[in-house]
């Protein structure tokens, strides 16, 4: 079948592929948006591909949400608005900046037990891992989870893995805390941000931009602001 698959086709396979559960409408925003009628334009690519068999849909969410044809999920479950809430800090990411490298659920260590973020990509230069945390847990399950990614950064693998800069020292990703709740979780040797949204930290390292750039002109004992390298 795959003589009957346009680019875009091709390109939308593989998104969902990667994402694993992808609503109808972010289908819209990706790769329809520049059209006369965008929506009507991915309802019937999607009936289409549906139809040729190289994609699955559950109608059980409103709008449709798509799926790969191997996936492992029933088309009830709740692993399904656990993608869409990663596929949502994407798109929120896009709206600045394409994210590079990106892997979803990625496992670094390459085994069970280990860190497992949800996301690992490389956004506006920076690589990062986030988690994004839709149910309140307690602090000291949060703190363990911090522990581990203690623990990997002093394994040094990480210096090794595939997106590493080769002509440039390792770098270790920031952890990005996706929640609507602060917890009370510190960490000395890695990078730890906690925000609601991907908005809010780009309105974080604004505010710290500003007070930088202030600062060259009045020096202060402190910027108090996120030291990361957004531009």
């Amino acid at each position: 079948m795959s003589f009957r698959l346009s680019q875009r086709d091709k390109d939308i396979i593989a998104f969902i592929n990667q994402f694993r559960a992808v609503d109808r409408d972010s289908l819209v925003d990706l790769f329809f948006k520049q059209l006369k009628s965008p929506v009507n334009a991915c309802n019937s690519v999607m009936v289409r591909l549906y139809r040729l068999g190289v994609i699955e849909r559950t109608q059980q969410y409103s709008p449709t949400v798509y799926l790969p044809v191997d996936a492992k999920i029933k088309k009830n479950s709740q692993k399904i608005l656990h993608f869409l809430s990663i596929l949502d800090v994407y798109k929120q990411m896009c709206t600045y900046s394409v994210p590079k490298h990106v892997i979803v659920e990625d496992k670094p260590t390459g085994r069970k037990g280990g860190v497992e973020p949800d996301l690992f990509c490389i956004f506006k230069g920076s690589p990062f891992w986030v988690e994004i945390q839709r149910n309140q847990y307690s602090e000291q399950k949060m703190q363990a989870k911090v522990n581990l990614y203690e623990e990997f950064f002093f394994s040094d693998e990480w210096r090794s893995l595939h997106w590493q800069p080769e002509d440039r020292p390792a770098i270790f990703p920031s952890v990005i805390l996706i929640t609507p709740v602060r917890y009370a979780v510190s960490s000395e040797h890695i990078r730890l941000i906690q925000v609601a949204s991907i908005h809010e930290l780009m309105e974080k390292y604004k505010s710290s931009s500003k007070r930088t750039k202030e600062a060259r002109v009045r020096p202060s004992s402190s910027s108090g602001g996120i030291q990361i390298n957004l531009t």
